[in-house]
């Protein structure tokens, strides 16, 4: 008996993309970020594969109001590096979120997403808001 593998098509993925509307309120950061990670991934969908980007269009607001568990507000640190001697910079995640707390959401999606060529194109579709207003209309609204 013959199997076939299924490879969707990308216009036929892209014809099904869907967008999905997340409130930071109500998650904390790293279940936020991995819901958000699995949505932009298409793990989701049954037609899932890895080597195409078959994820959906998330958006997420209230990014200012994520909750996060423990101590992290005082004891986690963001940690960049130039290059260059002497060059390490560390960014506590209180000041950070106090800059800009949309950052603090988008790094922790792209860290739950997989390091290859694909991400960019996952993360374009990543849309962060700090606030309850975004530009973007709800299905409801959609006519």
């Amino acid at each position: 008996m013959p199997q076939n593998t299924f490879m969707p098509k990308l216009e036929d993925v892209r014809k099904a993309r869907r967008w999905h509307f997340l409130d930071a309120k109500d998650f904390v950061l790293g279940r936020l970020a991995t819901r958000a990670a699995t949505l932009l991934k298409g793990k989701h969908k049954p037609f899932f594969t890895p080597a195409i980007d078959c994820g959906d269009i998330v958006v997420v607001t209230n990014s200012d109001k994520v909750q996060l568990t423990g101590n992290k507000l005082d004891q986690k640190f963001y940690f960049s590096h130039s290059g260059y001697a002497g060059g390490a910079k560390t960014t506590p995640l209180k000041l950070q979120m106090e800059r800009d707390s949309t950052k603090v959401v988008y790094m922790a999606v792209k860290r739950m997403l997989d390091a290859n060529r694909l991400r960019g194109a996952q993360l374009k579709r990543l849309l962060v808001y700090t606030g309850d207003k975004h530009p973007h209309p709800v299905p409801s609204e959609v006519k």
